[in-house]
């Protein structure tokens, strides 16, 4: 599973310019200064009927504040905590939403970002500079954070290709004839001052949705990943971490059938989402290639685990998941995590998920690290009417619906110089 990435239609020509002038205001503010002031009371996206719908653009979240923070937490012993993030959108509208949701979580800070390259054309896979800068840019910021970029392994990606068609692909990737473009990736990233990123290369290889699926020829897949991961060290400069993450469960095939070897994987993660319905917390534990044995084998083979990908799904607004699935995170300490935040799976871009949403903010509201979060949730927040716009920022007119689509008001800072 994976947001869907849809080339957006045809605007009014004034409608395009002001959108422009608003994103450049946007990447200029990352850079120096402008901020996002949050819009009172605004609107969230209604729940949608289909799994992977992404939230809309002109439906941003609502970001209540609460009435007294919650204590903050003591930091880890024993040296850095695993980092957590979420998911809120591939482009640059992820980023410039993070400080929004870390701001309602109290100023908890997400020290993981998470985005999805296309896979519409190879062009896509190699990472334009225009969509990787802004992500480059937020790593760059603080050297504890860490950029998590999940990579396809062919175009044409979620278009529904036969199998006989993918088999054909895969060997043709395993003779190297697509070495070229990840080598593109990888210089880029570098470029970037991004060498570090962690790639989550064929995501969900076990299941039957991506042109980069490993079921109808396992061994080619293989050596494909290989070829893939060895191009990409290559560069100079690189240190990139390649995260091997089927989703939980059997699937299409067992994920372990598709596993590349020891020498190509830095980290053994995993996409879980709460399904099937019915499924209990615990069956996802213990079903075939579900939770345990995941935790097993990346043991085994040395590996440390990771959740690029989790949130509610099939079985609604489920806050028992929610609280079991921040517990079992806990106790078996993943490199990183990052929640899948819009309807149905997410607890901030989504108003379909209350009682979930509550526990999650309670869990990581007003932590000042990455340490245990606690699991009984807090009085629930009460939120004002108004919220107050950042110090020291002047909020800036750009019309209601640039502020809609940013999701609040554009300010200017007069001390960043």
């Amino acid at each position: 599973m994976a947001p869907q990435h849809k080339r957006a239609g045809v605007r009014r020509l004034a409608l395009g310019a002001a959108a422009v002038a608003a994103s450049a205001a946007l990447a200029s503010g990352l850079a120096a200064g402008v901020g996002v002031a949050r819009a009172a009371d605004p609107r969230a996206p209604a729940p949608s009927p289909t799994p992977v719908a992404t939230p809309s653009a002109l439906t941003p979240p609502a970001v209540p504040l609460p009435s007294a923070p919650a204590p903050a937490t003591t930091p880890a012993v024993g040296g850095q905590a695993p980092a957590f993030g979420v998911f809120l959108k591939s482009d640059s509208r992820g980023v410039a939403r993070m400080p929004l949701f870390s701001h309602w979580l109290g100023g908890t800070e997400l020290r993981a970002g998470h985005t999805y390259l296309p896979g519409h054309r190879w062009r896509d896979i190699e990472g334009s500079a225009d969509f990787l800068k802004v992500w480059a840019h937020w790593r760059n910021k603080k050297p504890d954070r860490m950029l998590v970029l999940n990579v396809p392994m062919q175009e044409r990606n979620e278009e529904g290709v036969s199998d006989s068609e993918v088999r054909r692909l895969l060997r043709q990737g395993a003779a190297g004839e697509f070495d070229h473009h990840f080598r593109v990736l990888a210089e880029r990233l570098v470029e970037l001052k991004v060498p570090d990123t962690i790639v989550v290369l064929g995501w969900e290889m076990n299941g039957t949705t991506y042109t980069h699926r490993c079921g109808p020829d396992p061994e080619a897949w293989k050596k494909y990943w290989n070829r893939i991961v060895t191009t990409m060290r290559s560069v100079p400069g690189q240190k990139f971490r390649f995260d091997f993450t089927p989703s939980r469960g059997v699937d299409a095939v067992p994920w372990t059938k598709c596993y590349p070897g020891d020498d190509t994987v830095d980290i053994i993660g995993m996409d879980s989402y709460d399904q099937p319905a019915g499924m209990s917390f615990d069956q996802q534990v213990k079903e075939p290639y579900g939770l345990q044995h995941h935790v097993d084998f990346a043991k085994a083979h040395g590996k440390p685990i990771s959740y690029p990908e989790w949130g509610l799904f099939r079985n609604g607004d489920n806050a028992e998941y929610m609280r079991r699935m921040l517990a079992w995170m806990e106790e078996h300490k993943p490199l990183y995590n990052t929640l899948t935040d819009y309807c149905p799976h997410g607890v901030w871009q989504c108003g379909a998920n209350p009682r979930s949403s509550h526990l999650y903010r309670s869990a990581l509201f007003g932590r000042t690290d990455q340490a245990t979060p606690p699991l009984t949730p807090t009085p629930k927040p009460t939120p004002p009417s108004t919220p107050p716009p950042p110090a020291d920022c002047t909020p800036l007119d750009l019309g209601s619906w640039v502020e809609e689509w940013l999701g609040g008001k554009l300010c200017l800072r007069f001390d960043w110089w």
